[in-house]
């Protein structure tokens, strides 16, 4: 169900035609919550990371905020992390490593990106195994602040326990405070990992209405 002219945004399961929207969402949120329209040459590097992988390879655990012509959120996410590493590998990098030359040595913002897309082992780590699902969450800013967030989040949720993940997690930026106080909300804590980098882990169970 889509939102009447006018009416509130609502929360639905994506379809394939919400990609480009989809895309767009996640460029203008990828800066810290900001807009990073303009940091990277290519301006689908970042939801070629963040966004593309899950709505090609987990479409049915990805829900948008329908505001009545176009997705303004989306929440998107997988029951299990490192099987989502591995179709990373094997089904997502090939379709877009041409457009991302691999640098021999990363040094400017767009070779470090492109370096995580070619190292998504980088999402397993031994200190998250309680929590093998993950997702993201992002929202056009004129749409936060109302709700929006944790329906999406409760969306993506329900999905993931039915399809067997007891426990989520998250990876966000540390210099995000609106982010984590969102988070915190929503009954996510922090999950201890070593040398985290600018990152900040977060986990809780999946059972809408568990504090943890």
């Amino acid at each position: 169900m889509s939102a009447d002219s006018g009416g509130a945004p609502v929360v639905r399961p994506y379809r394939p035609r919400d990609r480009d929207a989809v895309y767009d969402v996640c460029v203008r949120t990828a800066d810290a919550g900001g807009d990073a329209r303009g940091l990277y040459r290519d301006p689908d590097l970042m939801p070629d990371l963040f966004a593309g992988p899950y709505v090609h390879l987990a479409p049915h655990l990805a829900f948008v905020l329908d505001d009545g012509e176009r997705a303004v959120g989306y929440a998107v996410g997988t029951a299990d992390t490192a099987a989502f590493a591995e179709a990373f590998r094997r089904e997502w990098l090939p379709r877009v490593a041409g457009r991302y030359p691999r640098a021999r040595t990363p040094d400017t913002p767009d070779e470090r990106m492109t370096e995580l897309l070619y190292t998504p082992e980088r999402m397993v780590l031994p200190e998250l195994a309680g929590h093998p699902a993950h997702l993201h969450v992002d929202i056009l800013p004129g749409h936060q602040r109302a709700g929006h967030g944790t329906a999406l989040v409760h969306a993506l949720l329900d999905a993931l326990r039915r399809e067997g993940a007891e426990r989520v997690h998250l990876g966000m930026l540390t210099v995000n405070t609106g982010a984590r106080r969102f988070y915190d909300r929503l009954g996510f804590h922090e999950l201890a990992v070593p040398d985290p980098g600018p990152l900040t882990y977060l986990g809780r169970s999946t059972e809408v209405g568990a504090a943890r």
